[in-house]
């Protein structure tokens, strides 16, 4: 089972509840701060060259923009909640809380049973029936503990590289056919293997990974808002539906009409 939840009232989170799943993740990003804990059964964390066991009661905090996955041992499953933050909305209220605090560039583990607690206990207020400014108060109760980035540091956001930023924008460009690697290889001067190596260390995936993860975003996105499933797919650049609907799931382990739903 998983569920989702979210709220107009309050645009800048989401929550997730998941039970005894046994999907997995491909290599992704947010564009969000994630924080999630495991509440069952054990998994591992990947980010770059970093892995990672987890145990019910561990906490990750992943930045925006870090590539990693999150999964279930094999043939195992495991029980989890996410929550996904705005991180302009977190730097703001650190920067409330003391000039100097920011949102770490980097993920951490922790073990804390006090960490997995609060965790626990702003979940349940933001699943329940509790009003907007209840909920609002739990998440900031939450991020100003900083209990969430107080573990184990890893893997951290690579520098961006300026030379690829035309290429990114290229690749994201609605009016263009997708160039193939030879294409972008050859704007740049470069082989393949060198644009790819170039690709990894900017982003940690292959420009057609990274790609799929920019549309996945977008997509989630958009239905969230309440997008029609059905022009989604097309306007995305997807080859059609089914394509849609496989990379979607990869990388969120929902559906594109589940999440709709939630």
């Amino acid at each position: 089972m998983s569920e989702f939840w979210r709220d107009p009232a309050l645009p800048f989170v989401e929550s997730r509840r998941a039970s005894n799943s046994r999907a997995c993740y491909r290599p992704h990003s947010h564009p969000t701060l994630s924080i999630g804990v495991v509440d069952a059964g054990n998994s591992r964390f990947q980010c770059a060259a970093v892995q990672a066991p987890l145990a019910p009661g561990s906490l990750v905090s992943v930045p925006a923009g870090l590539v990693h996955a999150c999964n279930p041992l094999p043939d195992a499953s495991w029980s989890y909640q996410m929550l996904h933050l705005e991180q302009d909305w977190v730097a703001t209220l650190l920067a409330e809380i003391a000039p100097h605090l920011a949102v770490p560039e980097q993920a951490f583990i922790s073990h804390s049973p006090a960490a997995y607690q609060a965790f626990c206990q702003l979940n349940r207020v933001l699943f329940s029936d509790s009003g907007h400014s209840d909920k609002e108060a739990a998440l900031i109760e939450f991020i100003g503990q900083r209990l969430w980035c107080a573990g184990q540091p890893l893997g951290r956001l690579p520098e961006p590289s300026a030379s690829l930023q035309a290429l990114k924008a290229r690749l994201l460009d609605p009016w263009s056919a997708t160039p193939s690697l030879t294409e972008l290889a050859a704007s740049q001067g470069l082989s393949r293997y060198q644009l790819i190596r170039l690709f990894r260390r900017d982003t940690g995936l292959t420009p057609h990974a990274w790609l799929l993860d920019q549309r996945v975003q977008q997509a989630r996105q958009r239905l969230s808002q309440g997008a029609d499933l059905a022009g989604l797919a097309q306007e995305l650049g997807f080859a059609d539906q089914g394509h849609f609907q496989r990379v979607f799931k990869a990388h969120v382990a929902a559906t594109p009409g589940h999440y709709r739903r939630a």
